[in-house]
């Protein structure tokens, strides 16, 4: 792509805003056509709440605004058509552009960097087919994460966009099973056929809810963005891990080491496979090859890029007077558990002098707060020599936020120069957690060290090589590298605040997955290997005013 034509791609994309009518009639038309905000909501590829504020007092902005007033224009006529003659609202253009919004998930275009920025916000998912008529009202009661996704439970059962079968909840507006499991469980056996009316010739055959495929349509006159992930044709999600182990194991005749290894071999293809198949129906459309800032680029080829992710690295000074036994405890699954996140979805853009908005996620410069507990905590920024600014992760933001508030009040706020940022959901990778999880969860209880091995390099590697890796050519986001990894640091720097608070003795904190504690930790922590457990990793004798110790290296997940 020349310089002109990305200035081209610019210049198309300046035009004037949609006009759209004032907040109380777009609910007006909204109500009188007996849709939902949750319908809405999906079709424009925004949250529920999103569609509260814009009939309340928020404006849309670029893209979205053009999609919001072109339906309310078409509301408006279809209502006038109805009833008669009626001033409809302005809108904008007569038509939305030609292209159809590509589907959820990636395309597997060649990366292109240096493409000039997308907008921020989540690209329109496509629709999975359902009926016309409105879907249930948004029950009061729904549950809400702040910074997740709308979980809505439905009156009436509604065609699961993952499998087709019936499912008792939305996601996010879209009618699909809370775990994939229930997936899997109905996938299993053909739902009830209704009874075919005496009257009907033709009953044969009762259609299943057609599956949704994506749509990868590109607007004319549009330069090439930046590189996406499609889905593969949808299958359903599977046994993948149990499919590959077993294969993998009959292909060595049984031999476990070498089946362990081949295994470990395909373990980042095989995450991205399985990163598809959980995220087939998912609302948002995530760019895998975005344009990137020159701060999450490596300085040079063994260098490193400017983030600071605050891995622990801290002792104790000293300890109380006497004789102690200090139990290094070892904190399991640490990455995986930290693929539950605030990630950005699109790319990052820059932006300078504003509050954070917990809508985002990305990357900060900020200026961090002093910290005066050194003595029995370790600083949430981990051990760093030279002050001043630093460039740190959403997770680390988050966590100097939350210290700083009214709840605990343990430093004052960090200050935040510059950003880069998208929209953002912590339950973009939640699926792909909870199918490794299982698959963990079950490896351990059958003793089955083949499966555990494998799951653990899916999600290790996943993380370490989405940066800049010639391992994993199909997604490039050192942001997420970023934060995943800072996400990891940040739960154990919670679980050493956990143990201060309960009366224990912290002693170290190191990594993602290292807790030296004094004191009786299992009234604090359950003792197994469940991602929400943890288990002894050392035990050791230290005496008042001696906490140097041996590196207890531990499994560095």
């Amino acid at each position: 792509m020349s310089d002109f034509d990305a200035i081209d791609s610019l210049l198309a994309a300046v035009g004037p805003e949609a006009e759209l009518p004032v907040p109380h009639r777009r609910r007006e038309l909204r109500e009188r056509a007996r849709l939902s905000k949750a319908q809405v909501a999906r079709a424009l590829g925004v949250s529920p709440s999103t569609v509260t504020g814009w009939e309340k007092d928020r404006e849309p902005s670029g893209e979205l605004r053009t999609k919001y007033a072109y339906l309310l224009d078409g509301l408006a006529a279809k209502l006038a058509a109805e009833t008669g003659p009626e001033t409809a609202p302005a809108a904008g253009p007569a038509a939305p552009s030609a292209g159809v919004p590509v589907a959820d998930g990636f395309s597997a275009e060649p990366a292109e960097p240096a493409e000039p920025a997308e907008p921020a916000e989540p690209a329109e998912p496509a629709e999975p087919a359902e009926p016309a008529e409105p879907a249930a009202a948004e029950p009061a009661g729904s549950p809400q994460d702040g910074d997740g996704d709308e979980v809505e439970v439905l009156t009436a059962p509604e065609p699961c966009v993952l499998c087709g079968h019936p499912a008792g909840t939305r996601v996010a507006g879209f009618a699909q099973h809370l775990h994939p499991a229930d997936c899997q469980t109905t996938a299993a056996a053909p739902p009830a056929q209704p009874a075919a009316p005496p009257a009907q010739p033709d009953t044969a055959h009762t259609s299943k809810p057609p599956a949704r495929t994506p749509r990868t349509t590109r607007s004319p006159g549009r330069s090439k963005g930046p590189a996406r992930r499609a889905f593969q044709e949808p299958s359903g999600p599977g046994d993948l891990i149990g499919q590959a182990v077993k294969a993998a194991l009959a292909e060595h005749q049984g031999d476990v080491e070498t089946a362990t290894a081949a295994l470990l071999k395909r373990a980042i293809p095989d995450a991205m496979r399985l990163l598809d198949e959980t995220r087939k129906g998912a609302r948002y459309d995530v760019i895998a090859h975005p344009w990137i800032p020159g701060i999450l680029k490596k300085q040079t080829s063994r260098g490193a890029d400017e983030i600071w992710e605050a891995r622990p690295k801290w002792t104790r000074h000293e300890l109380p007077p006497g004789r102690h036994e200090v139990t290094a405890l070892d904190i399991n699954g640490a990455y995986l558990s930290a693929l539950k996140t605030h990630l950005p979805l699109g790319q990052l853009e820059h932006s300078t002098g504003l509050a954070h908005d917990r809508r985002r996620a990305g990357v900060h410069l900020i200026t961090p707060p002093p910290w005066e507990h050194d003595a029995v905590l370790p600083n949430p920024i981990g051990q760093r020599d030279e002050p001043g600014p630093l460039w740190v992760t959403e997770p680390t933001l988050r966590l100097l936020l939350r210290l700083s508030g009214p709840k605990y009040g343990l430093c004052a706020p960090p200050q935040i120069h510059e950003s880069y940022t998208s929209g953002a959901t912590e339950n973009l990778l939640e699926k792909f957690r909870i199918v490794l999880k299982d698959a963990r969860d079950t490896a351990i209880e059958q003793g089955d060290e083949v499966t555990l091995e494998y799951v653990k390099a899916m999600y290790s590697k996943f993380v370490s090589t989405m940066g800049e890796s010639n391992y994993n050519r199909e997604l490039y986001r050192p942001d997420w590298m970023h934060i995943i990894r800072s996400q990891a640091f940040s739960n154990l720097w919670l679980k050493a605040l956990r143990a201060h608070d309960e009366g224990l003795t912290v002693v170290r904190a190191m990594g993602t997955d290292e807790l030296h504690v004094i004191g009786d930790w299992r009234s604090v922590f359950p003792e197994g290997r469940g991602v929400t457990e943890v288990k002894v990793k050392d035990t050791y004798t230290a005496t008042s005013g001696t906490t140097e110790h041996m590196e207890t290296e531990g499994e560095e997940e």
